[in-house]
């Protein structure tokens, strides 16, 4: 293929380049959780420091939304300290096609930026 189909890219530094409020939405499908399960760079997301990033490269009443794979109470208080009102969203999933029996439940923070 003459074009590729895929990329890194640092969100790390997207986020300090935008530090300008450029951005109506932010959406962070990354890792499982605020622990960087799969890596520990993506550590810093969900950090004071990496929230603080994301609020600020966002324009007023701009949105973030992160997917996560369970709730967690201490991560959303953290988006709350950040400057944003957090709402959670239960996202269900039939785990049926993969031959399991049960239902998942993963959430989805949506942290509207607190002008």
């Amino acid at each position: 293929m003459a074009t590729p189909r895929r990329y890194r890219v640092r969100i790390r530094f997207v986020l300090i380049e935008a530090s300008s409020g450029g951005y109506d939405c932010i959406l962070l499908d990354v890792d499982n959780g605020p622990e960087g399960l799969t890596r520990r760079c993506n550590d810093w997301l969900y950090s004071a420091a990496g929230l603080l990033a994301a609020r600020n490269a966002l324009w007023p009443e701009g949105l973030l939304a992160i997917w996560l794979a369970g709730h967690d109470d201490r991560f959303a208080g953290r988006l709350a300290r950040s400057g944003f009102s957090v709402r959670v969203i239960e996202a269900r999933h039939d785990a049926h096609w993969q031959g399991e029996d049960d239902i998942e439940a993963h959430v989805i923070f949506l942290a509207h930026k607190i002008p």
